[in-house]
């Protein structure tokens, strides 16, 4: 079969990897992709966030199968356009991706399914917002309603840092996003990332990862959209993730067919967890970057079946075969990251390093550039390890990250602390 991905991210690289290893794959086009992809498919520039332009090239090229990698042409109703054009997608409608694309959306539907959630409230202008940090307190988390690239939510542990963040917010900086905020109770406890496929009616658990969102070691410093994962994560257990599975998203599931808008596509609950009870976080729509790359490392061939079966309705005869072993990834960002950082610069040392089932760097933000590779985004590269325990994938993966040459890039060294 043909296939279409469409992002440019290493979640996007990770998921080519896996669905070429497929023999039921015979095609695979990225659109846009980057240089890493170049070995395993054909890239397509194509603006992905339209979708007659989309079906116009499914069209073309003959696309038995979309798999959408991010959150934006989700959003922006792209799955839509394939479902009415009667091609086959990975993804929900634009109206249940509204579980990512709107946090307060998201808390109506825990309020009306039951499912645990931290207490909130929405906001749209600054002034009442403020007013309800101050009968609150801090700690306090203020979250941008809309889609944000991982970086509108600020867990703020004094209320002039609350005051801050609603201030950034309502002042521009995450756009539309920012136009309404949502500030939850905050949470304590471990947090961890649970997959889930649903075809609308069925739902099939396939992962559990920890990422390590905050730019410096000891998770310290600012949020970003992520500087390394691993899996599994060892604080979702069985019976937690039953747990989860019984409160959160089969509820979660059932409320949104029950309102027309059935989900399809991988649900990614983060969940707090404490004293052996989870919370949901938030969804997100789509797999998560950087976990989509450990998860893809041990699901590999597989994924592309669990991906088919989910598109065509079929989950509820489906099953994960997975190996007893750990993956793990490691973000390689440029210097100033999540901040403001110079693109251009380039890497070196990609060549030769091993690319088989236990060491891939997967490419995030690069291009070529007169024959040499060069960084152009802010998360660059994730340098991924997997082995029969987690020492083996750490040390893999680190393997890996430091046989780059890039000296205008860098990466934390204590990525999976908490499992250690």
């Amino acid at each position: 079969m043909n296939i279409l991905i469409l992002g440019s991210g290493g979640r996007e690289h990770a998921l080519a990897w896996a669905i070429r290893q497929n023999p039921k794959c015979d095609r695979l086009f990225v659109a846009p992709g980057n240089i890493g992809m170049a070995p395993l498919a054909e890239l397509a520039a194509l603006d992905i966030l339209s979708g007659a332009a989309v079906v116009e090239f499914c069209a073309e090229n003959a696309i038995d199968l979309v798999v959408i990698g991010p959150e934006a042409p989700l959003a922006a109703g792209v799955a839509d356009d394939l479902r009415e054009a009667g091609i086959l997608v990975f993804g929900p409608s634009a109206a249940a991706a509204r579980l990512e694309a709107s946090k307060s959306f998201t808390k109506e539907i825990c309020d009306a399914c039951g499912a645990p959630t931290a207490a909130w409230a929405r906001f749209d202008a600054a002034e009442p917002a403020r007013a309800h940090i101050g009968k609150t307190g801090a700690p306090i988390v203020i979250k941008a309603d809309g889609l944000a690239a991982g970086k509108g939510v600020t867990v703020a542990m004094t209320e002039e840092e609350a005051i801050a963040a609603i201030d950034e917010a309502f002042g521009g900086a995450f756009g539309d996003a920012g136009a309404e905020v949502v500030i939850e109770e905050f949470m304590s406890g471990e947090e961890a990332s649970f997959f889930i496929l649903c075809d609308g009616v069925d739902c099939l658990p396939i992962g559990t990862a920890q990422d390590h969102k905050r730019v410096g070691e000891g998770d310290t410093g600012p949020n970003t959209g992520g500087m390394g994962a691993y899996s599994p994560a060892p604080v979702l257990t069985e019976a937690i993730q039953e747990q989860v599975m019984a409160r959160i998203v089969r509820p979660t599931v059932a409320e949104m067919a029950a309102r027309g808008t059935p989900f399809q596509g991988v649900l990614y609950a983060g969940l707090m967890i404490q004293n052996g009870e989870a919370r949901l976080v938030e969804y997100n729509v789509r797999f998560g970057d950087p976990e989509c790359q450990v998860l893809m490392m041990r699901l590999g061939a597989q994924a592309l079946d669990l991906i088919l079966a989910c598109a065509e309705g079929r989950l509820a005869d489906a099953e994960v075969i997975w190996a007893d072993d750990h993956a793990l990834t490691v973000v390689l960002a440029a210097d100033g990251y999540p901040g403001s950082y110079v693109k251009g610069s380039e890497i070196r040392g990609l060549e030769g390093l091993p690319a088989d089932s236990a060491h891939m760097v997967f490419h995030a933000g690069t291009a070529e550039k007169d024959g040499r590779i060069v960084a152009v985004g802010g998360r660059v590269l994730t340098a991924t390890g997997r082995g029969a325990l987690l020492t083996e994938a750490h040390a893999r993966a680190y393997a890996l990250a430091d046989a780059i040459d890039w000296p205008e890039g860098f990466y934390r060294r204590d990525i999976g602390w908490r499992a250690f």
